[in-house]
């Protein structure tokens, strides 16, 4: 009798989010997204896509991300919305950043997403359009993907400012205490490989879809830059997203060297009152502002 009202009830269940399934939207344009990704399948191997389209996908997103915020500096519009007014960004800080930025691509990034298609095959990662998500799927793990990724960040981060690592590693990433967008993946190769591992955490615990690969480096490369940036505009999309700390949150990791840990979530910092100095900032400015 109770397996029978258990049935019962995991039926309606089933039916009720069949239903639910049933109202959401499909993609906007779904069908020539579908037949452009099926062109894809058919005209490139999975290696070739995996590698070389991860690759391709990384530094568009990266330079077209940085480019805004490059040109911000010689919009007198944006320049109001700089958070740390005394310190502009300079040609020589930017020029140094850049050609080790391109050391690092080449040499440490590039082989890394490189390794896309053997991290897809090993973990069993379909690429075909009938397996991928409805795309409301596909945000729900690009979010908790970043959950993950942010819980490894805070501890790993930490980790790195402890006075026995920090000098060896994480100082270099530190050079700049007021920071610039492209200066996000401006760090030590083992930094780089250390903090990155969380990128990872997300895509082997869904197996979902190359496409929640790809749609969760392009949220990823949004967000490190946008907190990079030094800027914080009043109109900033990236704020929608829930518990979203934000470019003031980690400008001030960066001037105060301490506190702030988190990348994309607030709420590490609060549990273990990492937070305690941005608040006691933000209180003293709120101060200043009213007299």
């Amino acid at each position: 009798m109770l397996a029978n009202h258990t049935a019962d009830i995991l039926g309606s269940a089933y039916l009720a989010a069949e239903y639910v399934d049933s109202l959401i939207p499909p993609i906007p344009m779904q069908e020539r997204v579908s037949s452009g990704w099926n062109y894809m399948l058919h005209s490139y191997t999975k290696f070739q896509i995996a590698t070389y389209g991860s690759v391709f996908l990384h530094e568009l997103v990266y330079v077209c991300v940085c480019l805004p915020f490059f040109l911000s500096q010689f919009t007198p519009f944006m320049k109001k919305y700089k958070i740390q007014q005394d310190e502009p960004e300079t040609w020589e800080k930017q020029w140094k950043c850049l050609k080790m930025l391109a050391l690092s691509h080449v040499f440490v990034q590039i082989p890394l997403i490189c390794g896309a298609y053997h991290f897809t095959q090993f973990f069993g990662i379909p690429y075909d359009w009938e397996s991928m998500p409805r795309w409301p799927y596909l945000v729900v793990q690009c979010y908790s993907c970043a959950v993950m990724d942010d819980t490894w960040f805070y501890f790993t981060h930490r980790l790195l400012h402890h006075k026995r690592i920090y000098k060896h590693i994480h100082k270099v990433h530190h050079e700049f205490s007021a920071p610039f967008g492209m200066q996000a993946e401006y760090a030590h190769p083992l930094e780089t490989v250390v903090l990155g591992a969380g990128f990872l955490i997300g895509p082997m615990v869904f197996r979902s879809h190359l496409a929640l690969l790809w749609i969760w480096l392009l949220f990823r490369l949004l967000e490190t830059v946008d907190i990079h940036s030094g800027y914080n505009p009043p109109v900033n999309p990236m704020h929608i997203i829930p518990f979203y700390a934000g470019t003031l949150f980690h400008d001030f990791h960066h001037m105060n060297f301490e506190g702030n840990f988190s990348s994309c979530f607030t709420w590490w910092d609060k549990l273990f009152g990492t937070n305690l100095q941005y608040k006691d900032f933000q209180r003293r400015k709120a101060e200043q502002k009213d007299q």
